[in-house]
């Protein structure tokens, strides 16, 4: 099972052993990981489970499609790397994978 880390902005983690097929949003909502709302459910419609995806994870990932970049407008702290987790789906190859949670997350 892929471990993902996410880190809070004030440099604390939180390691999640994540099963196959969820979405990231889902893995941390399941354990209740700070500032990972996903008030919509996954259906990329609210910008409430917004992070940063380290640069290094960045090809590991699909590119975000056009309307995950048009709820991004909607989450504050947004940059280069934002990402919303509920559109990245778990998969062997994400083990490790790292989500920074925005300053405004929590």
């Amino acid at each position: 099972m892929p471990t993902i880390i996410f880190i809070q902005p004030d440099g604390s983690e939180q390691r999640i052993d994540a099963p196959l097929g969820l979405s990231v949003m889902q893995v941390a909502v399941n354990h209740q990981v700070p500032g990972i709302l996903g008030d919509c459910g996954g259906s990329c419609s609210c910008a409430t489970c917004h992070g940063y995806v380290e640069r290094e994870w960045a090809q590991h990932i699909p590119v975000a499609e056009p309307y995950e970049n048009d709820m991004l407008t909607c989450a504050a702290d947004v940059t280069e790397s934002s990402r919303l987790s509920c559109q990245i789906i778990v998969t062997p190859q994400l083990d490790g994978l790292v989500i920074r949670l925005p300053p405004t997350s929590r």
